[in-house]
């Protein structure tokens, strides 16, 4: 027969003052931690291109869902998709990575004409200096019109 069970101090449970220090503790340290402020996105922001692989999901949904109309799962979807990719041979797949290129580069004259427009600039007109000597001479003509004519007044 075991006899009664001998609890050591370590072993004991703390007390509730020590359990309030500790979370005290907790809670300043917390506070002197620099808070990490998650970017926003811009939501006028171009939207990234897909991948060759949701590329090739956009076709493959489409036949899915005529084999298999029944079947609502999405999960089973994504599974025989990937599947799918897995089995396509290179060339098979070079068309959708063709596609995806293309996207790419459509994503990324989008986001440069956006980051024009961020800026400030004109993604068509940019002035030229001819355009601007003309008017800077213009302005001055003016101003030295107004002299001229208070002048005489």
């Amino acid at each position: 027969m075991r006899g009664p069970k001998v609890v050591s101090v370590a072993q004991k449970k703390p007390d509730a003052e020590i359990l309030k220090k500790r979370k005290a503790e907790n809670k300043t340290t917390k506070e002197k931690a620099p808070k990490k402020t998650a970017a926003r996105k811009d939501s006028n922001a171009p939207k990234r291109p897909p991948t060759a692989f949701f590329v090739f999901m956009e076709d493959f949904r489409k036949s899915y869902k005529e084999s298999c109309p029944d079947n609502k799962s999405v999960s089973a979807v994504g599974k025989a998709g990937g599947e799918k990719w897995k089995s396509l041979s290179e060339d098979e797949k070079a068309s959708y990575i063709k596609i995806a290129g293309q996207r790419k580069a459509d994503y990324e004259k989008a986001c440069e004409a956006y980051r024009k427009k961020l800026n400030g600039d004109s993604v068509d007109e940019k002035p030229e200096i001819s355009q601007i000597s003309e008017k800077s001479e213009k302005s001055t003509s003016e101003v030295h019109d107004d002299d001229g004519q208070e002048a005489s007044s």
